[in-house]
């Protein structure tokens, strides 16, 4: 009985985050003589540059004897910020590099990383780097958790295409 009840009372002291948040990137198709598979870090950090919340790391997980991981440097801010602090691969955060083309990532407000977000504002950072090619970093303000449905969006200019943030309450 008293489970039930600390459970009743939680939920009336936490509110319902029911909201999503998906992120769409364009990982652009270049005319280059060698062309590799950008590694692709997201996070979210704190509006003053503070607490960093991971997102997901893309990279070639299926390198063997996880020689993937030592091109992850690359992607230096993240790297520097969170990255090397990380044991890789790991569950839910790591997945393979993406091909050209438009890709979505959607997080469930109600379950980790976003539920464990306290309201403020933030930034949505996402860092690509290329093997024999460049480097760029995007990022986009928003607070959460968000009032109203927003679309925020930004545009790369040579390793990231286009980059939009969808909330929804």
């Amino acid at each position: 009985m008293r489970l039930l009840i600390t459970a009743a009372m939680t939920s009336i002291a936490a509110p319902a985050l029911a909201g999503e948040a998906t992120v769409s990137i364009e990982i652009p198709r270049l005319s280059v003589a060698e062309y590799h598979r950008p590694y692709v870090a997201f996070w979210v950090e704190g509006d003053d540059g503070g607490r960093i919340t991971n997102l997901a790391v893309w990279y070639d997980v299926n390198h063997k004897d996880k020689e993937g991981t030592k091109w992850l440097k690359d992607v230096r801010q993240w790297w520097r910020r969170t990255g090397r602090e990380l044991t890789l691969p790991a569950d839910g955060l790591s997945s393979p590099t993406r091909a050209p083309g438009t890709h979505q990532i959607a997080f469930n407000a109600s379950s980790k990383p976003l539920s464990e977000m306290p309201p403020g504002k933030y930034q949505l950072v996402v860092e690509a780097a290329r093997e024999v090619g460049g480097r760029e970093l995007l990022r986009i303000p928003f607070a959460w958790p968000p009032k109203d449905a927003q679309t925020l969006d930004t545009k790369g200019e040579s390793e990231i295409g286009h980059l939009t943030l969808k909330l929804t309450p």
